[in-house]
């Protein structure tokens, strides 16, 4: 079935370059300026320099003193408050990739490497400032108010996995020193404790360059894919929206702010595909997760968290 759907998607893109390739091109154009704009210099050197630390212990050593906060709070050692804040400051699918990298070095196990994917994948700051906030709900919502809604939908997933999913579980194990086996699709570069400075900081710009290059060409991708929807157009107005807002959160969010629905609707809509964070959010966690960690949480969680986000919203606004 998967071989069937994604050889009918490939198909159905192919066609619409052929026809409307001004379409097309404007498009890949507009996912291109995302990438080399947004992406590229905010995530490119978190990953180059979050590599190092991963390679060098460095973690343990700057946030030791916090364990007892991060177990409390989350539930996790040393390592999953660094994914935590790390997650949180940068923005998708930045979680999804240390847990991976974390998982793939033995300092995590695979479940605090599920558990983690559930919550601490969200969007950046500034895009909730300067995207959502400001070009989307015409600063008519406060800034704190839209970073509690979202956080709090994280926390609510948090809160399901750690005490239903997870329960039986020990999340973070004393000694994990049996390291995941390589990804064959994507075997990342590795590195030994001795290695000198400039192997380490070379796999690590190495590596970075490759995953930044991957989350490239699904945004490519999935911008034609939004740019065939608009086109065509296969589905009421309202419809069409919410397609597009779950299938990539720039476009359909752009489209929230210009669509004629009411206000309520609006920003309950915005908030809701934030928090889910789209299909091709989706494609690029997938992308970047090590073969051993299934998907199933973190979409779970992300359905969890975009509807909770939703909900809170729809409270305030009322």
């Amino acid at each position: 079935m998967r071989s069937i759907l994604l050889t009918a998607g490939t198909g159905l893109l192919l066609v619409f370059l052929l026809l409307h390739p001004g379409e097309g091109l404007a498009s890949a154009r507009a996912g291109m300026t995302l990438w080399l704009n947004t992406l590229l210099p905010t995530l490119l050197p978190f990953m180059i320099l979050t590599g190092v630390l991963i390679h060098t212990k460095g973690i343990e050593k700057i946030l030791s003193p916090l364990k007892p906060v991060f177990r409390f709070f989350l539930g996790t050692d040393v390592y999953g408050g660094y994914v935590f804040i790390l997650g949180m400051l940068c923005g998708y699918p930045m979680a999804a990739r240390l847990a991976s990298d974390l998982y793939e070095t033995g300092r995590i196990s695979r479940i605090e490497a599920l558990y983690l994917t559930t919550f601490c994948s969200s969007a950046s700051p500034v895009f909730i400032i300067t995207y959502l906030g400001h070009l989307c709900l015409n600063n008519r919502i406060p800034v704190p108010v839209l970073f509690f809604i979202l956080f709090s939908g994280n926390m609510a997933a948090m809160v399901i996995f750690r005490f239903a999913v997870f329960r039986n579980h020990k999340i973070f194990p004393s000694n994990v020193t049996k390291k995941a086996k390589p990804d064959t699709c994507y075997e990342k570069k590795e590195t030994s404790e001795a290695d000198s400075p400039g192997v380490i900081l070379d796999v690590s710009i190495m590596n970075g360059f490759e995953t930044i290059t991957r989350l490239g060409g699904y945004i490519l991708l999935f911008s034609i894919l939004t740019g065939c929807i608009r086109y065509y157009r296969p589905f009421p107005t309202l419809i069409q929206y919410i397609l597009l807002g779950i299938t990539e959160i720039t476009t359909g969010l752009s489209l929230f702010a210009s669509a004629d629905i009411p206000w309520t609707l609006r920003c309950v809509l915005s908030v809701t595909a934030t928090g889910f964070g789209g299909l091709c959010i989706l494609a690029q966690t997938r992308s970047i997760l090590h073969k051993n960690l299934s998907l199933i949480p973190y979409l779970s969680a992300k359905c969890i968290s975009g509807l909770f986000s939703g909900i809170l919203m729809l409270c305030y606004l009322n």
